[in-house]
């Protein structure tokens, strides 16, 4: 596998585990207490930390890509073996 297609495959492993991270770990200002701004929606985060939501996202696309290319490498998972309708496709006997 060339660095050019391990480089786009973690950018979009970093994206998506970026985006599925986003929820967890958030506090509104009346779970953590804060008085709100005027105008300030509800569900507005109290303390944001895009730096350490970053880090996260990082660590764990780097992790998920590594297995992806020990996959690609080693042929541990294949189509043939996810393969869920075998038994609809084959010809009765």
């Amino acid at each position: 596998m060339k660095i050019t297609s391990i480089v786009a495959i973690y950018a979009l492993v970093w994206v998506m585990t970026a985006f599925v991270m986003l929820p967890f770990g958030v506090k509104t200002h009346d779970e953590a207490g804060i008085p709100k701004v005027p105008g300030q929606a509800d569900s507005a985060p109290a303390n944001f930390q895009p730096g350490r939501h970053a880090l996260r996202a990082t660590i764990i696309a780097a992790f998920l890509t590594a297995l992806y290319i020990a996959n690609y490498t080693y042929g541990w998972v294949g189509a043939d073996t996810i393969n869920m309708f075998e038994d609809l496709l084959a010809e009765p006997s």
